[in-house]
């Protein structure tokens, strides 16, 4: 293999005008993790405000859940690769 990262999917990231909404079951995994702090602001390390507003109004057809998801719940995600030229790099594993 000439370093190509072993992936099952490569998922098309989606945009939409409207800001997505959060479930309250990934915002609480969220916060226990620490990727949003006490007072529900969004700190992912190595991303900037910008790309971070960006983030929000992105989505994807996740081939694991099978249904649309936040880009920032993929980003999150355990099958999460990389993110190369609009497209997601998933490792495609059963989740819990």
């Amino acid at each position: 293999m000439s370093g190509e990262l072993e992936r099952k999917y490569e998922v098309d990231i989606l945009k939409t005008e409207e800001k997505q909404k959060m479930s309250k079951e990934l915002k609480a995994k969220l916060q226990d993790s620490g990727i949003i702090d006490e007072k529900g602001k969004l700190k992912l390390k190595g991303v900037s405000p910008k790309m971070l507003k960006r983030m929000k109004q992105e989505y994807v057809d996740c081939p694991v859940f099978k249904e649309k998801i936040q880009f920032i719940q993929c980003f999150v995600c355990p099958n999460f690769q990389s993110r190369v030229m609009g497209q997601v790099f998933c490792k495609g594993d059963p989740l819990d």
